[in-house]
């Protein structure tokens, strides 16, 4: 058995992290007694193979190996080793004594499988072999387009995932473009009785043809006639929750905002927004020769110059 972790693996010391998992993995495959078992000399290298791998995996033990702290076996910490495998750092260590996590590599697992075996383990880590290996399954993202009132209303569509099976999936209120939505345990299955994985399903919202979005706030265009505006009326207006009743102020310009309180996207358990409405007055394409004669004899006696301070504000 080699005392080099480095010529074990057929590697420099100049080696990088990536380089010692690959090479790892190669000669696992080559080397492992059950997957050659006519190979007399296949048991001695894969021994040799993992001893060098526990001293150049860990970047702390690697240092001390190349500092001549520790020999090429690494033999003084095999608790601490051990340790450092499979609980990880204090955020995730109870995760990964349980199974390998949705982040797993697959080729890592199966490495770490064959390890195991060799050293009479059936799980995934040494000395949790009697309770067999276990991952979680991966998350599986997805996209989905929904209407723009569907999103602003809330709702439940149903979608089919790529292997056939139908999902249904709820809309919450309020939900905007580029959200995602997580559905526990929707994602791809476990592993050795692990749980399954996430959907992630990401909104992407439609445009709609009248209203748009602002935050909470829903906007809207709505035209007005140049007698509405001149004279001030009651008209109908759209919202998101159907037709209500507006009052335009006399006097009204186009551009002007009027404000609809509450009836913007109501967020579960918030406030809802509100709909801002701008004017904007339509003149008929071909007005009316009684129109036309009003307006010239109106001119006459009205000299209001409405782009005076505009000019004044340019400067000119």
């Amino acid at each position: 058995m080699l005392n080099d972790p480095y010529k074990a693996l057929g590697l420099s010391k100049t080696a990088t992290a990536d380089e010692i998992k690959k090479a790892y993995r190669k000669l696992v495959r080559t080397s492992h007694p059950d997957l050659h078992p006519d190979d007399a000399g296949a048991e001695a290298r894969f021994k040799a193979i993992s001893a060098a791998y526990d001293v150049l995996k860990d970047p702390e033990t690697r240092a001390r190996y190349d500092a001549g702290e520790i020999d090429g076996l690494g033999a003084e910490q095999p608790r601490r080793q051990y340790y450092r495998d499979f609980a990880g750092d204090a955020e995730n260590r109870y995760q990964q004594r349980r199974g390998a996590g949705p982040e797993a590599d697959p080729a890592d697992i199966f490495a770490e499988i064959l390890r195991n075996r060799a050293r009479g383990g059936q799980g995934f880590g040494g000395g949790f072999g009697d309770q067999g290996f276990s991952a979680a399954g991966q998350d599986a993202r997805y996209a989905l387009e929904v209407p723009f009132l569907d999103a602003v209303r809330g709702a439940e569509t149903p979608i089919t995932l790529p292997d056939g099976n139908a999902l249904s999936v709820k809309i919450p209120a309020g939900t905007e473009d580029g959200q995602t939505l997580r559905l526990r345990g929707k994602g791809m299955p476990g592993f050795g009785g692990g749980p399954a994985g996430d959907a992630l399903i990401t909104i992407r919202v439609q445009p709609h043809a009248v209203f748009r979005r602002e935050s909470d706030d829903i906007l809207l265009t709505l035209p007005i006639t140049l007698d509405e505006a001149v004279l001030g009326g009651k008209v109908t207006a759209p919202t998101i929750a159907g037709p209500v009743g507006l009052t335009i102020p006399p006097g009204a310009s186009s551009g002007r905002i009027l404000r609809l309180r509450g009836r913007g996207v109501a967020r579960a358990g918030g406030k809802a927004g509100d709909q801002k409405v701008e004017l904007k007055i339509v003149v008929p394409s071909e007005p009316d020769a009684s129109l036309r004669d009003f307006l010239t004899e109106w001119r006459k006696t009205h000299s209001s110059d409405p782009r005076a301070d505009l000019m004044k504000g340019a400067g000119l």
